[in-house]
């Protein structure tokens, strides 16, 4: 969109048909999915005027509206083209509908793919026992995996080829649980912790962009897999809480290839694992390793594991670094959006997982604490929590359930919001250990 036709215009003077291309706040601040929409009802500019004064309008976008105020645009006027002929029309003046942007992202991506909107079939809590036991099962199949190989330096992975299906199929009922497992692991060893919980992030992000099952598994199991060259490296060095040497930091990278001629006899390595593995470390820009792929040239797979492993790393304990609030993490993949990872593929994963995941401990207005289960995904700012501490962060006896689009205020009236995300060291809050 050139700037010339981004138009300040004042929310309360929206009207429907509208095509909202920036606000006066970051995106990611707000409930609203994805930079650009169109204003499709009342309900659009009401839940616009909770957040913004001012947004921008691309006049040339925009559809004719049948009125709902008058438009009073500032510094300007809304204007059709000249001509009179909108680019939203057809040519017998019908508008053209169109696709929700995450929609359209996906079928770009994966023109050759036939998608599907995925829909819950069970909630968090009827989920949440069955994701335990299938999350225990991708551990525990990873953990014999790496205990075969130092047995005798060969990979065998037969074990979590038949764990993946089942991660997939409580992913598609739910992903919640399976988020919620990932977000409170046990750190013990990182590389397995981080395999696993990569593996839910890719299956989340395939499922959001609605890919078959077939993919899903493929995703999991390339996630499983992409850093498996890391056996083959000192414990020590990956251990290692100070800065790296050049010579550590070039047999680190060298992780890609040990992966593959390692699974290279294994019989997994399809084209989209095979892509996970080899492509996990390739950036946007061209700055990545071992090839220094750019853009496109990266496979969309190997696209998919880069955001998946970073968005893992970044918010996890690792030795050289503390772990990151997801909603810290979600606002650098947003500013790394077309210099490190596909920009597309960014708003699709947050989507996906939102700004405060199922397992999050967030702070309330109110000063209570509580953490994340459910509505993450389709409520970013207003998602279920379950309550673990009282406004003097002392631990409840019995924690509560609390939905935030339920209970808007507090029990002094005052508006009901999360402030921001927190790290559960800083309370003393074991998350892992809740009974939920």
């Amino acid at each position: 969109m050139s700037e010339m036709n981004a138009v300040p215009t004042a929310v309360t003077d929206l009207e429907i048909g509208m095509y909202v291309t920036a606000l006066d706040r970051p995106w990611i601040e707000t409930p609203f999915l994805v930079e650009g929409f169109y204003i499709g009802s009342e309900a659009d500019i009401e839940e616009l005027e909770k957040y913004c004064d001012v947004v921008y309008v691309d006049v040339y976008r925009s559809r004719a509206s049948h009125g709902r105020r008058s438009s009073r645009v500032i510094g300007t006027a809304a204007v059709r083209p000249p001509g009179g002929v909108h680019p939203a029309d057809h040519g017998n003046g019908e508008a053209v509908k169109f696709r929700p942007r995450s929609e359209n992202v996906a079928a770009e991506l994966f023109p050759h793919r036939k998608l599907k909107a995925y829909e819950d079939s069970s909630d968090f809590a009827q989920e949440l026992p069955v994701a335990r036991g299938v999350y225990a099962d991708v551990v525990l199949g990873y953990r014999r995996m790496m205990e075969s190989y130092r047995a005798g330096a060969r990979i065998d992975v037969s074990g979590i080829r038949e764990v993946v299906n089942p991660l997939v199929e409580s992913m598609i009922r739910n992903p919640d649980a399976c988020v919620w497992l990932a977000r409170n692991r046990d750190e013990s060893g990182y590389i397995m912790g981080h395999s696993v919980g990569s593996a839910v992030w890719a299956v989340a992000l395939g499922r959001q962009m609605g890919l078959p099952r077939v993919d899903l598994q493929r995703l999991a199991l390339g996630a499983l897999l992409f850093d498996v060259g890391k056996l083959r490296l000192p414990e020590e060095l990956l251990r290692k809480p100070s800065q790296l040497s050049p010579g550590e930091f070039q047999l680190v990278r060298s992780h890609v290839e040990f992966g593959l001629e390692m699974l290279r006899d294994t019989g997994v390595l399809n084209r989209t694992i095979n892509d996970m593995v080899e492509f996990h470390h390739e950036r946007h820009g061209g700055h990545g390793y071992p090839h220094g792929l750019r853009g496109e040239d990266i496979p969309i797979f190997g696209r998919i594991a880069g955001i998946v492993d970073c968005y893992d790393a970044i918010t996890s304990p690792r030795p050289y670094a503390a772990a990151m609030a997801p909603s810290n993490a979600v606002k650098r993949l947003y500013a790394w959006r077309d210099v490190d990872f596909h920009a597309g593929l960014v708003e699709e994963f947050i989507q996906a997982i939102g700004v405060y995941p199922a397992g999050t401990l967030v702070e309330l207005s109110s000063g209570e604490v509580g953490v994340t289960t459910a509505g993450y995904r389709t409520r970013r700012l207003r998602p279920q929590l379950l309550l673990v501490l009282d406004r003097d962060r002392k631990p409840l006896a019995d924690p509560r359930p609390l939905d935030l689009t339920v209970t808007t205020h507090d029990g002094d009236g005052k508006p009901l919001d999360i402030v921001g995300g927190l790290d559960p060291a800083s309370c003393d809050v074991d998350l892992a250990r809740l009974g939920v």
